[in-house]
């Protein structure tokens, strides 16, 4: 792997090996995730990521930030992720890990910067990051610094915590600073690489899966901790404060919410101020913020939306691809079609073998078939048969416009829009959830000209729609992301837990 030099190097200079390795895992998926779906999403090597992502918002710019103001050598590794989904295959691990381990073997560093999620489990561990972490700390010894940064919807071990000196998490939900926090985490890095600090990291967690309100920092009460977080960063061995949310659709040990303190000194004050926060969110553990509609309602509200001053947006959590759902819930889209739902749009509706079949069609035909509903009935509804006229067939690639997938180039994999009683449904392949208006423009659907907007997506969605919107309504379809989380198997978890035993 050879070194990516972005920079004039001088004998000063610090050898700095950066990664991005992302997976939030889903256990209850009966999807595994293999090494396909990493590739299907991303998987670059050293300079390509750096051309793919090291202008957009994403962490690997805000490492390629810091090594330019700091004069770094930096080294990077790969860039991968897959979307949300089942435990993460015995070998898929290994195989991501292993650039980051053989330049870590060969060549010697100053310090180490990651980017993970944070939420990722395999068929072998329930901490995926705490494995990998304890791999890399087996080369490089206990001396060189590692500083990570996390999605919040991380479920923090105390393993991660021990193995990595730095951990920054993202602070907004939707995610709108992931380049900012790896800023953060970079900057911390160096003055720990500088010998001018020593950080570690505390962890306190309370007995909850989630964070009641799953974290969301546009409205609520993590408006008022982040701001307390901040006061307390200002002092001088503090340097930084997380409160994760953590990721409630993961039956493993250590889940739920926590609060990360990266500091040096004397840990009483900031063992205070963790324990503070984490009392405030298990204090307003039933301040729920959101009102989850059932699919019949959410219908009926759009049904009487007129369409004056925006779309009305109505967002199903409970098939949000963004949290390891199938995408493929039908509950939602049968009731606005039994409720006379036009001018709307709808997507994405995840069902490849459904493209597969319009594929064999022409544009303009008019089809009739089963939607959806093909991996698991029992959450979000069977197929649904529906008739439309065949608008688009597309190989699904567009490049996001938006606050989170600005400039990013992302594929829906093969892609077509059918029209069903005034709905324009598109239809994809590739799992994800609806984060930019372009996932829908570049199909011929301008969501700011629909009377309706019925989306898959778990609060993203609000940094890229809310603009367009006359007003936004959220609900459970019943699929496998369902807010009521005492509908899922649980068996691992430590009892009693929030919100299963209340």
């Amino acid at each position: 792997m050879p070194v990516i030099t972005l920079w004039i190097e001088s004998p000063m200079s610090f050898r700095v090996l950066t990664a991005e390795i992302s997976h939030e895992t889903n256990t209850f998926s009966i999807r595994p995730t293999d090494l396909d779906a990493f590739k299907g999403r991303y998987f670059l090597l050293g300079q390509d990521a750096i051309r793919e992502r090291g202008q957009a918002n994403t962490d690997l710019a805000g490492f390629l930030d810091v090594a330019r103001q700091k004069g770094w050598v930096l080294t990077h590794a790969i860039s991968t992720s897959a979307p949300p989904g089942g435990r993460v295959t015995a070998g898929t691990l290994i195989t991501l890990a292993e650039p980051v381990l053989e330049l870590a073997r060969t060549q010697l560093f100053d310090g180490v910067l990651l980017a993970l999620h944070g939420a990722m489990a395999t068929e072998r561990s329930d901490d995926g990051e705490g494995e990998f972490l304890q791999r890399l700390r087996k080369i490089i010894g206990p001396d060189i610094p590692v500083a990570i940064t996390l999605d919040p919807h991380a479920n923090v071990t105390q393993k991660m915590a021990n193995l990595a000196n730095i951990i920054v998490s993202y602070k907004t939900y939707p995610h709108v600073d992931m380049r900012e926090c790896a800023i953060r985490a970079g900057e911390i890095l160096h003055r720990t690489m500088s010998g001018e600090i020593r950080p570690q990291t505390l962890l306190v967690r309370r007995p909850m899966l989630e964070e009641v309100n799953g974290g969301r920092t546009d409205i609520g009460p993590m408006i008022e901790r982040n701001s307390m977080a901040r006061a307390h960063e200002e002092q001088s061995d503090t340097f930084s404060i997380s409160i994760n949310a953590g990721f409630g659709n993961a039956d493993i040990a250590e889940v739920g919410p926590t609060v990360l303190v990266t500091y040096q000194g004397d840990h009483k004050p900031h063992e205070t101020i963790a324990n503070e926060l984490a009392d405030d969110i298990w204090n307003r553990r039933f301040e729920v913020l959101n009102d989850y509609l059932g699919v019949e309602a959410a219908a009926a509200q759009c049904a009487a939306h007129d369409g004056a001053n925006g779309p009305i947006v109505v967002a199903d959590y409970a098939d949000n691809p963004g949290g390891g759902a199938y995408g493929d819930a039908t509950t939602l889209l049968a009731a606005l079609l039994a409720q006379g739902v036009s001018d709307a749009c709808f997507g994405p509706m995840i069902d490849p073998e459904t493209v597969r079949l319009l594929e064999a069609h022409a544009v303009g035909d008019t089809v009739t078939l089963a939607l959806g509903g093909r991996t698991d009935p029992a959450f979000g509804g069977g197929p649904l048969t529906v008739t439309g006229t065949l608008k688009l067939l597309s190989n699904g690639g567009y490049t996001g416009t938006g606050p989170i997938l600005g400039g990013l180039h992302r594929s829906w994999g093969p892609t077509a829009v059918l029209a069903a009683q005034g709905i324009e449904i598109l239809i994809v392949s590739n799992a994800t959830q609806m984060l930019d208006l372009e996932q829908f423009r570049a199909f011929g659907i301008d969501p700011s000209e629909k009377s309706v907007v019925a989306l898959k997506s778990m609060q993203h969605f609000r940094a890229a729609f809310e603009p367009i919107a006359a007003r936004v309504i959220v609900c459970d379809s019943g699929a496998l992301c369902t807010p009521n989380l005492a509908r899922l198997p649980y068996q691992k978890v430590p009892r009693p837990v929030f919100p299963l035993d209340r």
